[in-house]
């Protein structure tokens, strides 16, 4: 199955948070997207890995994902090396997107700049013939693939954008898909230790932060996005909302 865009979060719930509404908007305009989870965020204080599976698979119905997929690296402890490197590469090359949302390049969990290098440089080792990888259970070698964009979506920290997307009427999608995870985020009924994204003002934040955002460029909502490589447009009148 070819994929237009393939977005990876270090864990479940990441990709909502950094990229939810603009998720929601390419599904709604025909886009197929997927995401790979590169662990089940097992260290988490809250909550488990089973019900985080659980969680991920609610989420991804909500946001109208075609698949999601966990990679299973070790929660806090994985590393950008080869054997990460090819089992991300074996994701792009099965899927081959034109363009990969990934994390924040520096935020407050090491896993999230840890997981955006290790995928940033994926993408670019996906492009490379001599590099060989086959799924399991396929005794056919995969073909190269090298995404036209990697983007990273912002996550704690309020990293300056680059570009940002227009989201209006997809930030309710957005918060619908955080809250999907029960298990981690704002339940006045919950008697689970407390953690930083467990408050309400967190919760919130993600919509303040949107509105923010949209205040700036004019619209009611908008997601911020770094990128690698220059974005290219046709003409000026392509940055017309």
């Amino acid at each position: 199955m070819k994929l237009d865009i393939l977005v990876f979060g270090a864990h479940p719930d990441d990709a909502e948070l950094g990229a939810g509404a603009t998720i929601a908007k390419e599904v709604s305009k025909g886009k197929k997207v997927g995401i790979v989870d590169l662990t089940r965020g097992e260290l988490g204080t809250r909550g488990s890995a089973e019900l985080r599976d659980q969680e991920a698979k609610k989420a991804a119905k909500i946001l109208g994902v075609v698949v999601r997929e966990n990679l299973g690296f070790a929660d806090g402890f994985f590393i950008n090396d080869k054997e990460h490197q090819l089992a991300v590469i074996k994701m792009i090359r099965k899927y081959q997107p034109e363009i990969v949302l990934c994390n924040a390049i520096d935020d407050r969990h090491i896993d999230h700049a840890k997981g955006s290098s290790l995928v940033s440089d994926a993408c670019f080792l996906s492009g490379l013939i001599k590099i060989d990888t086959q799924l399991e259970g396929d005794d056919q070698k995969q073909k190269p693939w090298r995404p036209k964009q990697v983007y990273h979506y912002i996550q704690w920290k309020n990293i300056e954008p680059d570009f940002v997307v227009d989201v209006s009427g997809f930030i309710d999608k957005k918060i619908e898909s955080i809250m999907a995870y029960s298990s981690q985020f704002y339940d006045p009924k919950s008697d689970a230790p407390e953690t930083p994204i467990s408050s309400k003002n967190f919760v919130d934040s993600v919509s303040y932060r949107a509105r923010d955002l949209g205040r700036l460029i004019g619209v009611e909502c908008a997601e911020g996005f770094t990128t690698e490589k220059y974005v290219a447009v046709d003409s000026l009148s392509d940055f017309l909302l």
